[in-house]
């Protein structure tokens, strides 16, 4: 490296503390002698490793003192070495980023299982809250009047008349949901909270009442025929509904409450 001072080239920092010395003939063996430092640091200085010679204050104090004691000019030295040693700017450019995206899509999943949990406890809790019922038996179809017969006839058709068949239902559940199912007495046949996997058959006079509390996780089938829901789906997802023995739903009517 060169610089123009006074009108004429001069080297860099590490050929003019040589020339200088060289001039005055001496070694650099010579020159630490007198300097009292180490014959190294004079090297690194003419071969402009300052990287050797530690911190920019060490550095400085070493080339003012060599300048010095060969009669170069300090202040010309210090200029040289500020100008050959700029700090380097950092590249911003380079500086690593954090995609965001990663954090963000590690907390989607545990967020959407805390909602789906909340829903699912929701829903359990007003099923379960709902005030309890008292059954009472479903209002039977009227008879079918009949054409008057002999009164033998009639009594002859009265012992042969067998008593109604039962209404069979199986139920199947993929996820947990509360279930309750009545006959048309009003008898309770289950009741309960039913986890996914679960099954149960059950038989009873129809209508059936059945109440569901998570109607989409439960698959019924009446007399081995599949159930359609239909429109009877709350927008909780509940159902209350009525079965006949051909498999027929329709919904079913407020229960009368206690003391009713």
């Amino acid at each position: 490296m060169a610089s123009e001072v006074g009108g004429e080239q001069r080297c860099g920092t590490g050929a003019r503390l040589r020339g200088a010395r060289e001039k005055k003939g001496l070694t650099v063996l010579d020159a630490a002698e007198k300097l009292y430092v180490d014959a190294r640091t004079l090297e690194a200085l003419e071969a402009e490793d300052f990287a050797a010679l530690g911190a920019d204050v060490y550095v400085r104090g070493h080339l003012r003192r060599y300048a010095e004691f060969i009669g170069e000019s300090p202040a010309e030295l210090q200029e040289l070495y500020a100008s050959s040693t700029q700090p380097a700017r950092p590249d911003l450019t380079r500086i690593p980023r954090r995609d965001p995206g990663n954090g963000a899509a590690r907390l989607v999943l545990p967020a959407l299982l805390g909602l789906v949990a909340v829903a699912l406890a929701v829903l359990l809790w007003r099923v379960l809250s709902t005030p309890g019922e008292k059954p009472q038996p479903l209002a039977a179809s009227p008879p079918v009047a009949s054409a008057s017969v002999p009164q033998a006839t009639a009594g002859a058709a009265d012992e042969i008349a067998p008593a109604a068949s039962a209404t069979r239902l199986a139920l199947q559940f993929s996820a947990l949901s509360w279930v309750e199912v009545s006959d048309v007495s009003g008898r309770r046949l289950l009741q309960g909270l039913y986890a996914a996997g679960s099954t149960r058959t059950l038989s009873g006079a129809a209508p059936l009442r059945v109440i569901l509390g998570n109607a989409p996780a439960v698959a019924l089938r009446v007399n081995d025929q599949a159930v359609r829901l239909g429109g009877l789906v709350r927008h909780d997802g509940s159902a209350r509904l009525l079965i006949d023995g051909d498999g027929r739903t329709t919904p079913a009517p407020p229960r009368l409450a206690h003391g009713d």
